[in-house]
């Protein structure tokens, strides 16, 4: 596990994210985050910006990952009506 601040990578441990991009992203990824799953066993999900692959990422816990998608599923970061 990384010796960086929570929430950061090191870059050994970015290039191993097994990264996925929306299939419902425009322009092949391009205008969409990115998330994956750490390969260090611990459950976490990293989440970072497709343009800009070696910026910062956020790492999130498991349970706040499955959080996050349970919002998402249920409508409640839909925004496009604001």
């Amino acid at each position: 596990m990384s010796t960086e601040p929570r929430g950061t990578l090191s870059s050994q441990e970015r290039a191993r994210v097994a990264w996925h991009i929306s299939t419902f992203s425009p322009n092949g990824g391009g205008d969409c985050v990115e998330a994956g799953p750490l390969a260090d066993g611990s459950g976490r999900v990293a989440v970072r910006h497709s343009h800009h692959p070696d910026a910062e990422t956020i790492v999130y816990t498991r349970g706040e990952w499955e959080a996050f998608l349970s919002g998402v599923r249920n409508g409640e970061f839909d925004f496009s009506g604001e």
